[in-house]
C-alpha cells in the first residue's frame, strides 16, 4: 500500500449515527477531512432540479459519488498529517448493495485501486441521536440496514472495522486519537 494512503482514515456507517460531527470535532482540534459526498450531492441535485437523487435515480446517484469520492482522494494527497474520509470509494459500492443494485465492473475496480489505511472506523446505528432532515430521508430501519452493508462491502475489501463508541462527541475524539497514535488533546483550562 501507498504509504500516503496509511494516512486516509475513514469514518462510514449509516446515517445518522453521529459521522459528521465527530470528524467536525477532529477537523476543529486541526486534523484534515473531507466532506461526505452524498450530503453534498442530494444539495446541489435539488438546487439544480437535477434526478442524480437517491430516491429518482440511485444509479446516477452512485456515479456522482464514485467521482466525488475519488476526487477527495487524490485532493487528499496534498493535505498534511492524517486525513480524515467522510465515507469513502467502498461507501458507493454499500450504496448500490442497499439499493439492490447490481456494482458496475468500474465501481469495483475503484474501490480496489482507492485503498485507505486498513483500519476503519464504523459508527454503529445508535437511536438515541439519530434524526431525519431534508438530505436524509432514510428511517432508522434504513440506518440499521446502512451500517450493516457497508460493514459487508468493507470487511469483503479486505478492510478491519473498529466501531466507534456510543459515548459522547469528546470521548469518540479521543477515542480516534488514541487509534491515529495521536497524543491525547490538551483539555481547556
Amino acid at each position: 500500500m501507498a504509504q500516503s494512503t496509511m494516512r486516509f482514515h475513514v469514518v462510514t456507517g449509516g446515517p445518522g449515527s453521529g459521522k459528521s460531527t465527530l470528524l467536525d470535532a477532529l477537523a476543529g482540534a486541526g486534523l484534515s477531512r473531507t466532506v461526505e459526498a452524498g450530503r453534498a450531492i442530494i444539495q446541489d441535485q435539488v438546487a439544480i432540479g437535477g434526478s442524480a437523487l437517491p430516491w429518482c435515480d440511485p444509479a446516477a446517484f452512485a456515479e456522482q459519488m464514485l467521482a466525488w469520492d475519488m476526487r477527495s482522494h487524490h485532493m487528499a494527497q496534498d493535505l498534511p498529517g492524517p486525513v480524515l474520509f467522510d465515507r469513502a470509494v467502498p461507501d458507493v459500492l454499500g450504496f448500490l448493495e442497499l439499493s439492490g443494485l447490481a456494482v458496475p465492473v468500474h465501481m469495483e475496480a475503484a474501490a480496489r485501486r482507492f485503498r485507505y489505511h486498513p483500519q476503519v472506523f464504523i459508527a454503529p446505528p445508535w437511536r438515541e441521536i439519530f434524526h431525519r432532515d431534508a438530505e436524509r430521508r432514510q428511517d432508522f430501519a434504513e440506518a440499521c440496514r446502512t451500517y450493516e452493508a457497508m460493514a459487508r462491502v468493507y470487511r469483503r475489501l479486505g478492510y478491519r472495522l473498529v466501531e466507534l463508541p456510543r459515548v459522547s462527541v469528546e470521548e469518540r475524539v479521543r477515542f480516534v486519537r488514541a487509534h491515529l497514535g495521536l497524543a491525547p488533546q490538551p483539555v481547556p483550562e
